[in-house]
């Protein structure tokens, strides 16, 4: 059995969104062999995806172009997808000989649509599986330029030739689609280690520790000019290189991001599906930046309430760094967590069609020609 995963290589929400689900299916079936397909950094992917698997360093979507994690480029982004689908027919013809030459038995895509539209060319089974689709993103950005309809039917005609478009709670309406099947939420579940972090960091237990992702897409925040006496730990990334009395790398800590998630007491960043549902599954408030525009935010920014989990965090509070009332106010919630059901509810359905092509496998092994009755 040979599954291929296409991951959209906008940030790391889509990778963080699909890893979970090839780890329970690879519980499923053992003998699965997985190709992940993607430019999304090799480093992340593997502490994401416990199985084993072979990475394609290849895209064949962008999402959209950025200038950080919260400014879309959308002259550019707009270029970029008349450059794709100028030559639409042929880009699918090529992506069809390269899936068939990886030759799997099943494609998943979160969610890249010329991925999809490959697999129905190379006659290969193919389901999507995404809380978001770059459609009615492109439609919400690009519906009044003149290329948009051509671009916006093809589009939406390779991820309706999906089998199912899985749509994990709470994804953004797509009544365009004809094909989607909503399951229960997907996030990675973490374990609780404050205690160790408290005593790595030299923690007294009343201080506010916080975690800062604003997802895959390059952003950084002058964390330097931020005050050190508001009885606040930051975990950052070791990238930004951040020169601050009361900032860490989370890298330092050696501990898994989902457990670092559950040992905060929040997370500054933005409604990013995976950001969203592994602070609810996790049982840890949303520092929220809002993204003024993004069609996403407001189903994620609505579940979020619903569960008690946000506290925005407004534009002048990024540049002066005062955070006492924020973090104050997001210690005093109570999250309504939820269980991250999706997982196994997405994994059934891989399942369900990988498990013929075991069953073919083992009885092909078994030296079974599929005849059965009297041949006397």
């Amino acid at each position: 059995m040979h599954l291929l995963v296409a991951v959209t290589p906008h940030g790391f929400g889509h990778a963080a969104q699909v890893a979970p689900v090839i780890n329970a299916l690879a519980q499923r079936l053992p003998a699965l062999r997985v190709t992940v397909q993607s430019t999304v950094a090799a480093w992340f992917l593997r502490q994401r995806i416990r199985a084993d698997f072979q990475l394609v360093d290849r895209a064949t979507d962008f999402g959209l172009m950025m200038n950080s994690g919260l400014d879309i480029d959308l002259e550019s982004s707009a270029t970029a997808y008349a450059d794709l689908h100028s030559s639409w027919e042929a880009r699918v013809s090529e992506e069809a000989s390269r899936l068939r030459a990886l030759a799997p038995d099943l494609v998943l895509a979160d969610a890249p649509y010329l991925t999809l539209a490959a697999a129905q060319a190379a006659a290969i089974p193919a389901l999507a599986l995404c809380s978001l689709n770059w459609a009615d993103i492109y439609r919400c950005y690009f519906a009044q330029r003149s290329e948009a309809p051509r671009i916006l039917e093809q589009m939406q005609a390779a991820y309706n030739s999906a089998r199912a478009f899985l749509c994990p709670e709470p994804s953004m309406p797509m009544r365009r689609l004809n094909n989607t099947v909503t399951i229960a939420p997907i996030a990675a579940r973490g374990r609780n280690r404050r205690e160790a972090l408290n005593e790595l960091l030299g923690l007294d237990s009343d201080a506010a520790l916080v975690l800062v992702a604003p997802g895959g897409v390059k952003t950084r925040f002058a964390m330097e000019h931020w005050p050190a006496d508001q009885n606040i730990h930051w975990l950052v990334s070791e990238d930004w290189r951040v020169a601050h009395p009361c900032a860490t790398a989370f890298e330092q800590t050696g501990m898994a991001f989902s457990d670092l998630v559950v040992s905060c007491d929040a997370v500054l960043g933005k409604c990013g599906y995976g950001t969203v549902t592994e602070c609810v599954v996790n049982g840890t408030p949303l520092l929220y930046i809002p993204r003024p525009g993004w069609p996403e935010e407001p189903t994620l920014l609505r579940w979020l309430n619903d569960h008690q989990a946000a506290v925005e965090v407004p534009p002048e509070k990024l540049a002066s760094g005062d955070f006492r009332d924020s973090v104050a106010a997001v210690r005093a919630l109570r999250v309504r967590r939820c269980e991250p059901d999706g997982v196994e509810q997405a994994a059934a359905v891989l399942q369900s069609y990988l498990q013929p092509v075991a069953l073919a496998v083992d009885a092909a092994a078994d030296g079974d020609d599929g005849i059965t009755g009297n041949t006397a």
